[in-house]
């Protein structure tokens, strides 16, 4: 079972049309892990000034279905996927409270560990791999690749911006 954490839509999460704005999709999901890894017994502030080191979002994909609308209730939940020396992905939904069996936004997260001074990436300390090796949770067989992984694994190239 995953980590849930319930929220409820306000005005200054929709957009004009009265439905939630992209982008807050991802602060929902931000939330979840914070309080996911708060569950666990990770402050990440205590963690931070004991180790000199943090957590940034390295790299995000996301597929949105429905929208949600104002006062609406749902649920955000946050599962470990990959966990490595230095990063680690979560698999993320959000879903409503009255309808959970099917998602309005789910995506993966992947969170890299850098040294806070450098903001270079580093190994995470031994104590938070400790911690969170016991809820790794794999991905199922015929799970789908990010696409920007399996646009690098197949070597292809980004295209030229200019």
């Amino acid at each position: 079972m995953s980590f849930q954490l319930p929220v409820r839509v306000y005005w200054e999460d929709t957009d004009a049309g009265g439905i939630v704005f992209y982008a807050n999709y991802l602060k929902f999901m931000e939330r979840a892990r914070t309080e996911w890894l708060r569950s666990l017994g990770v402050e990440q502030r205590a963690l931070s000034e004991r180790t000199g080191g943090m957590f940034v979002v390295s790299e995000t994909q996301l597929k949105y279905h429905r929208p949600a609308r104002l006062d609406d209730e749902l649920l955000v939940s946050a599962e470990l996927r990959q966990l490595g020396p230095a990063s680690a992905v979560i698999a993320q939904q959000v879903r409503m409270k009255a309808d959970p069996a099917s998602p309005l936004c789910e995506g993966s997260i992947r969170i890299g560990w850098v040294d806070g001074g450098r903001m270079r990436p580093a190994r995470m300390p031994a104590e938070l791999t400790g911690t969170l090796e016991p809820h790794l949770r794999s991905l199922p067989a015929a799970a789908p690749r990010s696409p920007i992984r399996a646009a690098a694994a197949a070597g292809a190239q980004r295209p030229d911006p200019t």
